[in-house]
């Protein structure tokens, strides 16, 4: 089901199997990390951020950033795997061991871990990826690296869309 998203990209969809609703983060957005390892979250997505999110380390060593609610229904559907699945292991400590639930300051900023700023080489400059249900955090060099390979891999995605119907 298609839904119109707004200039803000702040509509509201529905997750299928998930009874939580869950706003579309779009667009890229590059920001400043201060001194203390504080980064700005940017305006369209600080509403939608109000009540809670959870920072963790991402896949392609970037960040990710999860709404509480889409986190709450993640860490349900990942607690599920089995145990003795080693895949499921490895996922349960990428996602669970550098976690941290955050909250924006009255300047719209979240605190990035060291270790966490580490992990996605961040510095001085951040870019925020909306990615519907959540935001990537990397840092502008591999941001660029990103987008050349999506540049160069571009017929690759046709046969996805064709899956989708698109």
């Amino acid at each position: 089901m298609w839904r119109e998203v707004g200039k803000s990209g702040g509509k509201w969809v529905f997750l299928p199997n998930c009874a939580e609703i869950i706003v579309v983060f779009l667009g890229t957005h590059e920001h400043a990390i201060d001194e203390k390892g504080r980064l700005a979250i940017p305006a369209r997505f600080r509403a939608e951020l109000a009540g809670g999110m959870v920072l963790t380390r991402g896949f392609d060593r970037c960040l990710l950033i999860f709404p509480l609610p889409f986190w709450s229904e993640l860490t349900r559907r990942v607690s599920a795997l089995s145990l003795v699945d080693e895949d499921a292991r490895m996922l349960r400590r990428l996602l669970f061991a550098s976690a941290s639930e955050q909250e924006m300051d009255r300047q719209g900023r979240i605190l990035l871990p060291q270790s966490l700023r580490e992990v996605a080489s961040l510095t001085e400059q951040a870019v925020l990826v909306g990615l519907d249900t959540y935001i990537e955090v990397w840092s502008p060099e591999r941001w660029r690296e990103v987008e050349d390979r999506l540049a160069s891999q571009g017929p690759r995605f046709d046969e996805q869309m064709r899956k989708l119907g698109i």
